[in-house]
C-alpha cells in the first residue's frame, strides 16, 4: 500500500515551490541587471516567504493555505516592480515585512481582547480624526485630496480607516446598535466624499451594507441601502468633474486616445500583447502605462506571464475569499463571524473594482490591487485585514482542539 502524504508535507512543497519560482524570478533580473539588490531580494523575499508562512503558523494555529496566497501575492509586486521600478520594489519590500508585523499585531489583538465594549468609542473618534486629516492637511492627487504628505513620505488614511471601520461596525452589529453602526459608516463616507475619493467610498459602502444585511437579514433595508448607495453614485458623477472624465473614457477610451483615455487604452494593449502564455519577464512595455505600479499592475502580469497567469493570480484571490467564508462561518460568536466576513468582502470588493476598471467592466476607481500594487498603506491595511481574518482562524482552531479533548476525555 502506498503512504498517505501528511498535509504538512504538502503545504511545505507548496511553499518550497512559490520560494523556487521567486528565487528564479529575482536571479534573472540581477543577472540581467547585474544589480547587487536583485541578489539581496532573491535571497530575502524567499525568506520572507517562508517566516510569514510557516513562522507566523508555529507561533499562531493560523490558516496555512491563507498565509501561502497572501504571501505569493506580495512576492509577486515585489517581483513586477523590481523589473520596472527598483526604488518601489525596495520599499515594497520593507512594507511587506512591516506587513507582516500588521498582520500579527491584528492576530494577537483578536485573540486577546474577546469584545471592545466601551472601548469601541475611542475606536470610532480615531478613525474619524483619521479621516478628516487630509482635509486640513491633505494634497489633491489625481482629483482627490486624500492623501497626507510630509518630507518623502506619503500616507493615505482611509486606508487604515478600512481596519478600524471594521471593528467598529463589527461591534455595533454584535451589540445590535445597528443605527449607531450607520451613523459612524455614514460620517465616514461623508469625510470621503468631501475629499472626492469616490473609490474608497464604494468599497466602504459595500462592505458596511453587506454587514448590516448579515446581522439584520433584511432583505429590504438591504434594498434600500443599495438604492441610496446608486442615487450617491450619480450625485458623484453629477458634482465631480473627474468622475465624469472617467465614465467617458470607459464608455470610449479611444475618444481621446492621446489623452485621458491613453491609460487604459495602453493596458488593454498590455493584456492584448501577452495572450497566454506572455511576452516573459523583464519584456514587454509595461511603463508605457500611466501609474502601472498602482492601478494597472494586474496589466504588467498578464503582459510579462500571460493571461493564464492573471486567470491564476485571480484564482487565489477567489480561494482567500472562499476561505474567508468559511471562517466566517465557523466562527464561534457573532462579532469574529462579521468581523472576518468584513475584512473577506473589503479585500474582495476591492480586487473586483480595480481589475474591473483595469479590464473596462466597470469605471476605473483609482483604488490599489491588495498585496500586490505598490503603496506601503495600501500593502499594511490588506495585511492588517488578513491579520484580522487569520485572528478568527485561530480563535476557531482553539475552540475545535478544545471541543475533541472533551470528547476524547468521555
Amino acid at each position: 500500500m502506498k503512504r498517505r502524504k501528511h498535509p504538512m508535507q504538502s503545504e511545505d512543497g507548496m511553499v518550497l515551490l512559490i520560494m523556487l519560482f521567486y528565487f528564479i524570478g529575482f536571479g534573472m533580473l540581477a543577472l540581467r541587471d547585474l544589480r547587487w539588490q536583485g541578489a539581496v531580494l532573491m535571497i530575502l523575499v524567499p525568506m520572507g516567504i517562508w517566516v510569514g508562512t510557516k513562522g507566523i503558523a508555529s507561533i499562531f494555529p493560523a490558516d496555512r493555505l491563507i498565509l501561502a496566497l497572501i504571501n505569493d501575492l506580495c512576492a509577486m509586486g515585489i517581483l513586477v516592480l523590481f523589473d520596472t521600478h527598483p526604488s518601489l520594489a525596495y520599499r515594497q519590500a520593507f512594507y511587506y515585512g512591516i506587513g507582516i508585523l500588521g498582520m500579527l499585531g491584528c492576530m494577537y489583538m483578536v485573540r486577546t481582547i474577546p469584545y471592545f465594549g466601551r472601548g469601541i468609542l475611542p475606536v470610532a473618534v480615531c478613525s474619524l480624526v483619521l479621516l478628516a486629516l487630509p482635509l486640513v492637511v491633505g494634497r489633491e492627487t489625481n482629483g482627490a485630496r486624500n492623501w497626507i504628505y510630509w518630507h518623502s513620505i506619503s500616507f493615505q488614511p482611509s486606508e487604515i480607516g478600512k481596519v478600524l471601520l471594521l471593528i467598529v461596525l463589527s461591534e455595533c452589529m454584535y451589540r445590535q446598535r445597528k443605527v449607531a453602526g450607520i451613523v459612524f459608516a455614514m460620517a465616514c463616507l461623508a469625510l470621503l466624499m468631501l475629499q472626492k475619493d469616490l473609490g474608497t467610498g464604494l468599497l466602504y459602502y459595500g462592505v458596511t451594507l453587506l454587514l448590516f444585511y448579515a446581522a439584520s437579514g433584511s432583505l429590504l433595508l438591504t434594498g434600500i441601502g443599495c438604492m441610496g448607495g446608486a442615487g450617491a453614485a450619480y450625485l458623484g458623477y453629477r458634482m465631480f468633474a473627474h468622475v465624469k472624465k472617467r465614465v467617458a473614457i470607459w464608455k470610449n477610451p479611444w475618444a481621446d486616445y492621446d489623452n485621458s483615455g491613453y491609460q487604459i487604452i495602453q493596458g488593454l494593449m498590455a493584456l492584448a500583447s501577452g495572450r497566454w502564455l506572455g511576452m516573459g519577464l523583464g519584456l514587454g512595455a509595461p511603463t508605457r502605462i500611466p501609474v502601472y505600479e498602482t492601478d494597472f499592475i494586474f496589466a504588467v502580469i498578464c503582459e510579462q506571464f500571460g493571461l493564464i497567469v492573471g486567470i491564476c493570480v485571480l484564482l487565489k484571490y477567489l480561494a482567500l475569499i472562499w476561505r474567508g467564508g468559511e471562517i466566517a462561518v465557523q466562527a464561534r460568536d457573532s462579532f469574529h463571524a462579521l468581523l472576518c466576513l468584513g475584512a473577506t468582502a473589503m479585500i474582495g470588493l476591492q480586487t473586483f473594482v480595480i481589475i474591473g476598471g483595469v479590464i473596462t467592466l466597470i469605471p476605473l476607481t483609482g483604488v490599489t490591487l491588495p498585496f500586490i500594487s505598490s503603496g506601503g498603506s495600501s500593502l499594511l491595511s490588506s495585511m492588517m485585514l488578513m491579520g484580522l481574518m487569520q485572528g478568527v482562524a485561530s480563535l476557531n482552531a482553539d475552540a475545535q482542539r478544545e471541543e475533541e479533548a472533551v470528547m476524547l476525555r468521555q
